[in-house]
């Protein structure tokens, strides 16, 4: 899961809530849904937290929601905005492959070191999440007072008709504006972040450390992406922005642009960034963004007014709330809780008893139902569902009763469970610490960074069922094998004590189109000891005493893996059947993964232990 970095003093000034001490903190974070993974070197909390909920990427983000979960705050909360005085203007020279394009303005900000982290952090996670790596969604910030706008005929600035530059537009009566457009490779040239020289795109792309990661993003472009104001080129989205209009601690004014393949997308991210500088003492100015009558995309012609903070609504049932959570509420309750939600609720079906009523049978809710508004920043709430888990956690998951279901019967635990859970307990019975990763992967994770060429024969290179939409390109495919999971839980935890002997009993898939799903699934042992003495034989006797528990029994005869060393690996075959693989891990394959000692591994199908 993603994790973010929060600095609990911090946490506690935005929250007003000064005498909280670092375990009531992590308490009330944990309740919601927010789990702590430790400390950084400078005291800050490293927060895990569901990738639904975006708009605690930030420490403001996360005060909010506890600004509510304390009762401080109440109900649907939109920041004041004021009236538009810049203007995006979108062309037709727009590369068609990122038409959109949403901005906001802040001012006002006390923009010191804390806040400025805080800033970077939510763009980076934002990029990595909802932006799916900036492909869908790019965040510029610049600072204001560094921008030059074309100002118009009654702001006293006008510019001769022959001096025009064709990249700028007048902007309305009295208004400034920047242009978004489209410019070649070698068409212009700027000063990006992190340079002292003037660069063309192409040069960018070619030699800035930056450019080179994101070059991908542009590389099928006929024109690149290119965002101007009066006195020139300033940012080069989705890549990187200019030196000229970057943000420092002196900074007090903010234009925020973001650019993408979705307005959607982008004017959302731009709400979350919104919110969060809004809880800086930022003043929000809206933005309007004009897009040209021959421009790509689903806009063209149209005006926008931006940022978008307009709710939306779900309507949802009192007896779903009641059955779904399990416990008895009034009308009245369930709107209580769902304004320290930060939702509001409008009761629907209620007779003149107001809330709680049904106009017949006083404090009967049969026929309740709420109109639920929901905040911009809530991209996650996609379903009435979304709504209840919400008045769940606001009433307090610790505080339901368990019970059993009103049933005739007692569930029992299913054959495969037992085999995975005796499984578990022999693999920590040898000194293996147990995981739980996620079954989704990025194809790069599954295959490329272990050396298995997909479609191949070897272990792990099936065809992986790919996620057509995957928010993160973390989260691509279903893994087919759980070894590169394994391996990416050594690379997080390379700053943590060796040996570190890491196992998981977990889910694998591949495609298979005799079968009806389309999809293979499997359950899968994999296992790793990470140490500066780890061999083969280490291996190989902690998988014999895995077979002996289950009376199977085991022959490794030799055989080859591209993520093993050749000569040190053998095919696991148990009670006849070739089930896996197990050796010690290449070299190549330990640099990627930055690790410094040896790494002696194996994986093999569960249910070759029945």
């Amino acid at each position: 899961m993603p994790t973010v970095e929060i600095d609990p003093d911090e946490l506690r000034e935005l929250t007003g809530h000064e005498d909280k001490d670092d375990d009531e903190l992590r308490a009330d974070l944990f309740a919601l849904g927010l789990e702590y993974e430790g400390a950084t070197d400078d005291g800050e909390f490293e927060l895990e937290f569901a990738p639904d909920r975006l708009d605690r990427l930030s420490v403001e983000g996360v005060a909010r929601s506890l600004r509510y979960q304390y009762g401080d705050d109440r109900g649907v909360y939109r920041p004041n905005t004021n009236d538009a005085e810049w203007t995006i203007h979108v062309d037709a020279d727009v590369p068609a492959e990122r038409p959109y394009v949403t901005g906001a303005v802040v001012r006002g900000l006390d923009m010191d070191e804390s806040a400025l982290e805080s800033l970077i952090q939510l763009q980076e996670k934002l990029h990595a999440t909802m932006g799916r790596q900036r492909a869908k969604g790019a965040i510029g910030v610049h600072d204001l007072t560094m921008l030059k706008g074309q100002v118009g005929a009654s702001g006293g600035e006008d510019t001769p008709e022959e001096e025009a530059d064709p990249r700028t537009e007048t902007a309305p009566a009295g208004g400034k504006s920047i242009r978004y457009t489209g410019i070649g490779r070698t068409d212009d040239r700027f000063v990006p972040l992190e340079a002292n020289d003037d660069m063309t795109p192409e040069e960018v792309l070619a030699a800035h450390p930056t450019g080179q990661t994101y070059a991908d993003l542009v590389e099928e472009y006929e024109r690149m992406p290119a965002i101007y104001d009066d006195v020139g080129l300033f940012s080069f989205p989705p890549v990187i922005n200019g030196r000229r209009t970057e943000v420092t601690t002196d900074s007090r004014d903010l234009f925020i642009e973001m650019t993408g393949t979705d307005q959607w997308t982008v004017d959302h991210m731009l709400s979350i960034v919104c919110y969060a500088l809004d809880a800086r003492g930022g003043r929000v100015e809206e933005v309007t963004v004009s897009y040209d009558d021959d421009a790509s995309g689903d806009y063209a012609g149209r005006d926008l007014v931006r940022p978008d903070f307009s709710t939306k609504t779900k309507t949802v049932a009192h007896a779903d709330v009641e059955s779904m959570l399990g416990i008895d509420l009034d009308g009245e309750d369930v709107v209580d809780l769902l304004e320290r939600a930060g939702l509001d609720a409008t009761v629907e079906g209620a007779g003149e008893g107001g809330p709680g009523t049904s106009g017949t049978a006083p404090g009967a809710t049969d026929d309740l139902a709420y109109e639920v508004e929901v905040p911009p920043y809530r991209v996650d709430v996609l379903h009435p569902v979304d709504v209840v888990d919400d008045i769940g956690r606001a009433y307090g998951f610790n505080e339901l009763d368990p019970r059993y279901p009103d049933v005739s019967t007692v569930g029992g635990r299913h054959e495969r469970s037992r085999l995975e859970r005796a499984t578990r307990e022999t693999l920590a019975g040898l000194g293996y610490e147990d995981l739980l990763n996620f079954h989704l992967i990025s194809e790069a994770a599954n295959y490329d960074r272990l050396g298995v060429e997909p479609g191949s024969d070897v272990l792990g290179g099936g065809e992986a069922p790919t996620i057509q939409e995957p928010y993160s390109e973390d989260y691509e495919v279903v893994r087919t094998w759980a070894l590169p999971s394994v391996l990416l839980v050594l690379e997080n935890n390379t700053h943590r004590t060796y040996p570190q002997d890491l196992a998981e009993v977990g889910f694998a898939a591949e495609r298979d189109d005799s079968l009806p799903t389309k999809v293979a699934e499997r359950q899968t042992v994999a296992a790793a000891l990470a140490r500066n003495d780890a061999s083969y034989e280490d291996a190989k006797a902690r998988l014999q005493a895995l077979c002996r528990a289950f009376d199977a029994d085991l022959e490794t005869p030799p055989t080859s893996h591209p993520t093993f060393v050749d000569g040190r690996t053998a095919e696991v075959v148990i009670d006849g059947e070739s089930v896996g693989v197990i050796g010690e891990v290449h070299p190549r394959v330990l640099v990627e993964y930055d690790l410094e000692l040896p790494v002696a591994a194996f994986e093999f199908d569960l249910d070759a232990l029945r």
